[in-house]
């Protein structure tokens, strides 16, 4: 065995090894959630003080157990999981049994419930669903958690199944399972009039799933009870930049004072987050900062106006001004700068905020002195 051998088998057993430990994480975070929902549905059916909570109930839940990640909102995905999903139902006691420590950690009075807890309405809906689904073990081992949470939203259980079939076959991302899903793909394949062609242009264009894409989730960080912190995958020069960035705008005058870095941002049950924010203490209001190694796509300045619509909404204060983005596009040493005010009259920008704000070139200038 040469280096270059020596090399190439390090590499295998690392990526084979890292996928499946990522694989064994979902499987237990998927068994986990499904679980939870199953319970929480069969209380909410025939718990014996099920009227005392009533509409309270995941609410009831949540501060119970004050556990992080285990919320109100979290229930009410672990609950549409099961009631989608109820065919997952033996791969889950499958899963859960196989394990010795599982097996005898759980009982028998554990276990039976669930064996019986699929009501009647469900198990009807579960043979009507299979005629057009494909099987629930490749279910349960071919889609993380982060999949079925995006695809059991989707009524239509024919374009469920479209959606399965295809995240699958292609073995895509979530983000990208997320944007075919947003691209309406189900529904310009029925309008196609070549649908191999499309399919295979999408699948040819398609993010892939990597190991480290199904442990970088919040509710799989969550699980696992590490900090959100990992879930930020900065590269160096992303890092360098925006280290200095936050030193560069802190030097310019008095005004900015460092609020956070890479701020959490939940929008319709998903996160992001925000490379840097500040409060302008002369302004009254956040300045938001988005920096992107690439060039400018119109999706950036998207982004960034969907972030100071939330700011305006759920963390600016009645006496704050609304809030400002800076948004830097670099790629190759050439910047693009440009401010997002969400619709904030243009004169009264120029007139009030750009009095205290670094200019667009005074920005540009900073970032092409520096190097990088």
């Amino acid at each position: 065995m040469d280096f270059e051998a020596l090399v190439k088998h390090i590499s295998t057993i690392q990526n084979t090894l890292q996928a499946q430990a990522a694989h064994a994480v979902n499987l237990a975070l998927t068994s986990r959630n499904w679980l939870m929902g199953c319970y929480i549905v069969e209380f909410e059916q025939n718990g014996e003080d099920r009227a005392a909570y009533g509409e309270q109930l995941l609410k009831k839940l949540e501060q119970r157990l004050k556990t992080k990640g285990l919320n109100e909102r979290r229930f009410r995905e672990f609950r549409r999981l099961y009631l989608v999903y109820p065919q997952l139902k033996e791969q889950v006691l499958h899963y859960i049994m196989a394990g010795n420590e599982i097996r005898h950690t759980l009982s028998a009075e554990f276990t039976e419930p669930i064996r019986h807890s699929v009501c009647a309405e469900l198990q009807t809906s579960e043979i009507q669903y299979n005629k057009w689904s494909i099987p629930a073990e490749r279910l349960f081992n071919k889609l993380p958690y982060s999949h079925l949470k995006f695809i059991s939203k989707i009524e239509n259980p024919t374009k469920r199944a479209f959606y399965e079939m295809e995240a699958i076959r292609g073995c895509w991302s979530a983000r990208e399972l997320e944007r075919q899903i947003a691209s309406l793909y189900y529904e310009r394949s029925g309008l196609s009039k070549n649908k191999e062609a499309l399919s295979a242009l999408v699948q040819q264009q398609a993010t892939l799933l990597q190991p480290k894409d199904v442990i970088n989730t919040p509710v799989t960080l969550e699980f696992l009870g590490l900090n959100e912190r990992a879930l930020v995958t900065e590269n160096d020069l992303e890092q360098s930049i925006l280290d200095n960035l936050q030193h560069f705008l802190l030097e310019m005058g008095h005004g900015f004072c460092f609020e956070a870095r890479q701020k959490r941002i939940l929008i319709d049950e998903d996160y992001f987050f925000a490379d840097l924010v500040f409060y302008h203490r002369i302004l009254k209001c956040h300045v938001i900062v988005e920096l992107k190694i690439d060039k400018f796509r119109h999706e950036y300045a998207s982004q960034l106006n969907m972030y100071l619509n939330y700011f305006k909404a759920e963390v600016m204060q009645p006496d704050d001004n609304p809030p400002i983005g800076i948004l830097l596009c670099t790629e190759k040493g050439d910047t693009l700068v440009k401010y997002a005010t969400a619709g904030l009259d243009p004169n009264i920008f120029v007139q009030k905020y750009m009095i205290e704000l670094p200019s667009e070139e005074e920005i540009k200038e900073f970032i092409a002195s520096s190097n990088y």
